[in-house]
């Protein structure tokens, strides 16, 4: 194993911890659950201040139109906060991708708003590792980074979507764009397991709508007339489930429809999750929903029109993601804090970007865990740990490191 030599002790020695609670603190104040646009309006006015303190331009980048289906059946647009971007030395002849989200999955009516520390050196509050303590992490390792004399010769872009918890739907040809020609990509999620575990492979993950628009019908007096969208609804959620096997897992996960109980119902829609781990498996499930569509659609004498689709494709290790753990794994160790990995059936913007074929560790971010609950915490001392981490991975990587 190499050893750090004394251009990488000063580098370590640049990284400066000393603003970071403040900065994770501040952040987690402002709600910034995906739906309150006001409050991720003054997250990225926050941040955009914050980045600009690196070299290069930040941009605030207007979301992509989204539609989802509402328990009506109709479809209709979804309205998303800015995303902010930082681009550094874009002509530079090897460059990085970094991303983040300021975006939570706590609205602004959810009752878990206040930070309170469960020990001295672990804090509890909204957004604390998932992932405000993670954008502070990727703002003091570049900070350190433009220390090192590998900098000038290296570019490198940094994204904080505002809709990474619902899907990134209005970010996805943003983070593709970004992705475009980078050598290697750095995603700032909170660690698999508070003992800093990185995820590995991942599952992919879809979305859908199905809405089902059948004939209404007076129950009593001529219901086979009707044609009843609930019941057909029904059986596909049935036969959704049965299409389930290793390596793909299928969740019906609510119909919404219906009408008065003496009214056959003539309109439902059944959404719906599923899981894949391979391309594979994701390919060979699209065959299928479509049989299926079609075969309940003749059997029960209804329409059905499906909305959604794989949003977040299966992210699988090849060889240059895994010389880029490889890398992480072995910088980590010189720090005194070695990790492992392990396969995720999560997702993130890591599926997309590995998508786009480039090598990305996706969980960069601080320990801590709880996420997406009210009991969420930061171990506060990984906020520098994980600077470090990112610091020396990011000179190491400028430097040539091989992938």
């Amino acid at each position: 194993m190499q050893q750090l030599d004394p251009t990488e002790q000063a580098l370590l020695a640049a990284v400066d911890p000393a603003p970071m609670l403040g900065q994770v603190q501040a952040w987690s104040a402002i709600n910034t659950g995906t739906g309150n646009l006001a409050g991720l309006a003054e997250q990225a006015a926050q941040l955009a201040d914050a980045f600009a303190a690196l070299p290069g331009k930040v941009t605030l980048e207007a979301p992509a139109p989204v539609t989802q289906i509402a328990a009506d059946g109709r479809e209709a647009g979804v309205a998303f906060g800015q995303h902010l971007v930082l681009r550094v030395r874009p002509d530079a002849p090897r460059r990085f991708l970094l991303t983040g989200h300021m975006d939570t999955v706590f609205p602004a009516h959810h009752p878990f708003q206040q930070q309170h520390w469960l020990d001295e050196q672990t804090l509890c509050g909204p957004g604390v590792a998932d992932m405000k303590g993670g954008i502070a992490v990727i703002l003091a390792a570049l900070k350190a980074f433009e220390t090192s004399p590998a900098a000038p010769a290296t570019g490198y872009d940094v994204l904080i979507n505002s809709d990474e918890e619902t899907g990134s739907l209005s970010s996805a040809a943003l983070i593709a764009a970004l992705a475009q020609g980078k050598t290697a990509a750095l995603t700032y999620e909170p660690s698999a397991l508070p003992d800093g575990t990185l995820a590995g492979e991942r599952a992919g993950s879809g979305n859908y709508s199905l809405i089902v628009t059948g004939r209404s019908a007076h129950a009593g007096r001529n219901p086979q007339d009707g044609r009843n969208a609930i019941v057909a609804a029904a059986a596909l959620a049935l036969e959704l489930k049965a299409l389930e096997r290793e390596g793909l897992s299928v969740n019906p996960a609510r119909i919404d429809g219906g009408s008065a109980n003496n009214v056959v119902p003539d309109m439902a829609v059944l959404r719906f999750n599923i899981r894949p781990r391979s391309t594979a498996l994701a390919t060979i499930f699209e065959q299928e929903i479509n049989s299926l569509i079609h075969k309940v659609a003749a059997e029960y004498e209804v329409l059905i029109h499906r909305h959604g689709g794989i949003s977040r494709p299966p992210k699988p290790l090849d060889a240059a993601a895994e010389k880029l753990f490889g890398i992480v794994e072995e910088c980590s160790a010189l720090l005194g804090q070695p990790i492992t990995r392990k396969a995720s059936g999560g997702v993130c913007d890591g599926n997309n970007i590995a998508a786009c074929g480039v090598p990305v560790v996706d969980t960069m971010g601080v320990r801590g865990g709880a996420i997406h609950s009210p009991d969420e915490f930061l171990i506060v001392p990984s906020l520098a740990e994980r600077a470090r981490l990112s610091a020396l991975v990011l000179h190491r990587l400028a430097n040539g490191a091989t992938l």
